[in-house]
């Protein structure tokens, strides 16, 4: 796919921080009413926010920070046990209303777009699939995108981050209020996959919130936070694949 790019240049940036080249592509969705209004605060130096791209839902990408510098999209995060994730991350904000403006699907021409540009970023600095990831991911309870309707499937059938099914297993449903060495168990899988989550053995509320926000990626049909059998299901198998590729 070609792609047509625009150059809108963002005042902010700095340097990164203790790494090379980024090792994380980020994804998120505008969360505003027009892409003009997206592109207006991610180059307002008042704002202090800014990302790498932004594409269009007609697939227009909008460059605004070159990809060697550090670009203000993260906030608050952590992944894989770091939480400067701006220093280690390329930022593509995607319009998209999000939830508090008309959450919906993502226009074909705009996932083509996403899809050229997350294969062009994942082969130049070779980030690896487990670090294809959501604003969702990195910030539990605090952010919610790109949401339950984008399509994390579709991508990874072409390589751009990571999608798998699980035979559901023999386990305890686990949920808000219970603890105990399952739980334990739970915390200890999505803190190994990336998700930044004390082991304490209890499922609170931000136990509640990484577990939403793994079925918000990984189990879009069903985000109710209690980590059913499907859910312990899929955490295990991508933890297998973890294994098998480190």
């Amino acid at each position: 796919m070609s792609l047509r790019f625009i150059d809108r240049p963002s005042p902010n940036f700095n340097e990164r921080v203790g790494v090379v080249r980024p090792d994380i592509l980020l994804l998120h969705y505008t969360g505003m009413q027009s892409c003009e209004a997206a592109v207006a605060r991610l180059t307002d130096a008042a704002a202090r926010v800014s990302s790498h791209y932004t594409i269009d839902e007609d697939g227009t990408v909008y460059v605004h920070v070159p990809e060697h510098l550090r670009a203000w999209h993260a906030g608050v995060s952590s992944w894989r046990g770091h939480n400067d994730i701006n220093s280690r991350s390329i930022g593509i904000e995607i319009v998209n209303p999000g939830h508090e403006f008309g959450y919906r699907a993502f226009p074909e021409a705009q996932i083509e777009a996403v899809i050229a540009l997350s294969q062009k970023i994942i082969a130049r600095h070779e980030i690896p699939a487990r670090n294809v990831i959501a604003h969702s991911d990195i910030a539990p309870g605090r952010k919610t995108d790109p949401g339950e309707l984008f399509p994390w499937r579709r991508l990874a059938a072409v390589g751009v981050g990571v999608w798998v099914d699980g035979v559901p297993l023999e386990v305890e449903t686990l949920s808000r209020g219970m603890s105990g060495p399952g739980v334990f168990a739970l915390q200890s899988q999505l803190s190994r996959y990336g998700y930044g989550l004390e082991k304490s053995g209890e499922f609170d509320g931000k136990t509640e919130c990484v577990v939403t926000e793994f079925q918000r990626h990984f189990r879009p049909g069903q985000l109710d936070g209690v980590a059913d059998s499907q859910t312990q299901s899929l955490l295990h198998v991508l933890n297998e694949i973890l294994d098998r590729t480190v």
